[in-house]
């Protein structure tokens, strides 16, 4: 567990190609979004689930639920709640991870603070030359700070807002399937749940 940060799993998306309601897709005994909160818990003390409408997970969760904010689109929705939901802990850093992503290492919060040097504003995972922006440890101030301009700027790219606070990496190896593998179909979903050994979930 790395002190001083909260773990927020965004869970807004509309999960268009999964037939909607990602978050509640069956995954180990469990959901997708209750499995991406037993990892939460791992990597810090404080979680949060990030969502569009409360509808989106159902009361379906044991944690706090934050609302993405309504005025910005896709995933930084996502991230400028899991700021202020920072910022309101007290905390001087978040950790962001994805609801349909279970496969994500264990030390995925720990290797991500040890990237983070003094100069950066969020530490990025990094899987076989792709990078993924939604598994981030950013610093709630420094982006926070960033965020109104680049808003004003017109982008949205969680990757391109990475970039404009100060993106440094941290890389893992992808032997056999990615650790950052994430389900956006009902069929990748079952890949994942093969590929733990696991039955797959009734559809």
């Amino acid at each position: 567990m790395t002190p001083s940060l909260v773990a927020v799993v965004l869970a807004g998306g509309e999960g268009r190609r999964m037939g909607g309601a990602k978050p509640l897709r069956r995954f180990a005994g469990t959901t997708l979004v209750g499995h991406a909160l037993k990892l939460a818990r791992f990597y810090g003390r404080d979680v949060a689930v990030a969502v569009r409408d409360p509808v989106q997970v159902a009361g379906a969760v044991d944690a706090p639920l934050i609302l993405d904010d309504p005025a910005i689109e896709g995933p930084l929705a996502g991230l400028a709640a899991a700021l202020r939901f920072g910022r309101r802990k007290g905390v001087a850093r978040v950790l962001t991870l994805p609801c349909d992503s279970p496969r994500l290492p264990l030390d995925l919060a720990a290797r991500l603070h040890a990237a983070l040097g003094d100069r950066e504003g969020v530490a990025v995972a990094e899987s076989d030359g792709h990078l993924h922006p939604v598994c981030a440890l950013w610093r709630v101030d420094a982006a926070l700070d960033a965020l109104p301009a680049y808003l004003a700027s017109g982008r949205r790219s969680l990757k391109g807002f990475a970039g404009a606070v100060g993106m440094t990496l941290a890389s893992w190896p992808a032997a056999g399937m990615d650790p950052f593998a994430n389900a956006n179909t009902p069929a990748e979903l079952d890949a994942l749940q093969l590929d733990r050994g696991l039955p797959v979930a009734a559809k």
